[in-house]
This record gives structure tokens, sequence and C-alpha cells, in this order.
């Protein structure tokens, strides 16, 4: 059986105990079992059991932003505003918050906050590439590095929020979005400013060594790529 439908199985037996073990060996044991799951090849397709399947919730979260974002018409929307409404596809996509939160709690971990971070960056990333970001330079980062740090206080403001429709969570996130257009606009004026040009000199000519990853495989290397 393909692997990532023995997960996708899984993860759907794992939500409904989730809320009260959260993303836990327990959770994972009972997942496996309700799902008719044979242990080993559960344990063949998510080789760190709930962290597996946490990690699959989020990226199933991603799948579904975008699936959502193909289907609506968003051709009228400002650039800022497409990125707002990606981001709050991103938070409709989740069923209920308390995944969510347990995914908090567990990637907080200092042993896994790696892959934490690397989930947010991939959330953002998938937004700036859905909306045909073409950067290959160091602002590739920092578009990703700003939009990750809106999508994590978003979701903390929204796990607390208990406003109707999460109306505040909106209204927070049009406020963050707002801040980041502020800075890109301050950011342009000090590029373009006679007086500071010669004192940017030396960070930028740093800068410009600093190049977007490449989605084309390499082959100066040894071994090869995988799809």
């Amino acid at each position: 059986m393909n692997n990532a439908l023995v997960k996708d199985q899984i993860l759907d037996a794992a939500l409904i105990h989730v809320a009260f073990d959260g993303w836990s060996p327990a959770t994972f044991e009972a997942a496996v079992q309700d799902a008719g799951i044979a242990t080993d090849v559960a344990h063949i397709a998510c080789p760190r059991g709930a962290i597996d399947l946490a990690i699959a919730y989020h990226l199933r979260g991603d799948a579904d932003m975008l699936a959502r974002f193909e289907r609506e018409d968003v051709s009228a929307l400002r650039y800022s505003e497409k990125v707002t409404a990606l981001v709050r596809f991103r938070l409709e996509a989740v069923d209920g918050k308390e995944a969510v939160r347990r995914g908090t709690t567990l990637f907080a971990l200092p042993h896994l906050a790696g892959d934490g971070a690397k989930l947010i960056w991939g959330t953002a990333d998938a937004i700036w590439t859905a909306l045909g970001d073409s950067s290959t330079d160091s602002n590739w980062y920092t578009k990703r590095a700003t939009l990750s740090a809106v999508y994590s206080s978003t979701v903390l403001f929204w796990l607390g929020d208990q406003s109707e429709n999460h109306a505040d969570t909106w209204a927070f996130l049009k406020r963050r979005i707002e801040d980041v257009m502020r800075f890109e606009k301050v950011k342009s004026q000090v590029n373009e400013s006679a007086l500071l040009k010669p004192l940017l000199a030396g960070p930028k000519w740093a800068l410009s060594f600093l190049k977007a990853p490449s989605a084309e495989a390499r082959n100066d290397l040894p071994g090869r790529w995988n799809a």
C-alpha cells in the first residue's frame, strides 16, 4: 500500500484522539488500530509516529489553502489583499483549533522546534509561490521570513480569538499585513535615498551573493535528487 495513502488514513483516524491525547504515541497507536492498519506498515509510513502525523496535518492545510486559492476569484484584489486572503484561507482550512493548538505545543519542544520552523517557512513559501513571486536574491528570504512572522503571530492570536466568525483575527491579520507593506515602502525609500546609498553599498554588496534555492536538480554533487 502507498505510504502517503496509509499516512492519510491514519491521520484521519487520529484527529478525533488529538483533542484528548495530543500528537502523542497514544494517539498514534489508537489511530492505527481504528484505521485497521498493520503496526509495521504504519511505522513504515510514519517512522516518527504522531510527529509525522502532525507534520502531515500541517501540510494538508497548506494543500487545502492552495486548492481554495485556485478556486476563488481574487483577480480584483490588490497584491497585499491576496496575501491576506491566502493566510485567511490557510486558517479556514482548519476544522478545529485543538489539533493546531496541540501541534503548536508539540513543535515548541526544543528538539522539534526545527520541524515547526520548517513547516511555517513552508507555508510562507507556498503563499509567495502561489502569488508568482519571482525574486531570486535576498528578497526571496526576507519575504518568507517576514510572512512567517506574520503567519505565526496570527495563528497565536486566532487560537485565543472568541469573536464572532473570528472577526478580531482578520482585523489583526490586516494590521500585520499593513505593517509589512509600510516596511516595504520604507525599505524602498531607503534604497533610493541619495544620502543613504553610500552607507548601504557594503551590505548590499554582501547580500548580492545570497541567492534563492534553485528548483532544478544539481549534477555537480554525488548521488541524485528525487522528486
